[in-house]
């Protein structure tokens, strides 16, 4: 089972430089408070969004999750 990690997403947009309301463009949100709820936890990502994230934030899908099995 696979989790979004939201963490990395978080940290990665900060090291990068990318601002809330740039990932709320990039994603076809209204605005960057949107944008916060998913990445906080309060929404959850759609399968959509996970390709666009990637790509902004410079990564790989893979890099996206975490893998719960490698925490048991």
């Amino acid at each position: 089972m696979e989790r979004i990690n939201l963490k990395f997403i978080a940290r990665r947009r900060i090291e990068i430089g990318i601002t809330l309301k740039e990932m709320a463009e990039s994603l076809g949100f209204k605005n960057a408070s949107t944008y916060l709820k998913y990445e906080k936890g309060d929404y959850d990502f759609k399968a959509n969004h996970l390709p666009i994230l990637a790509r902004k934030l410079n990564c790989q899908l893979r890099d996206l999750f975490i893998c719960l099995y490698l925490l048991l």
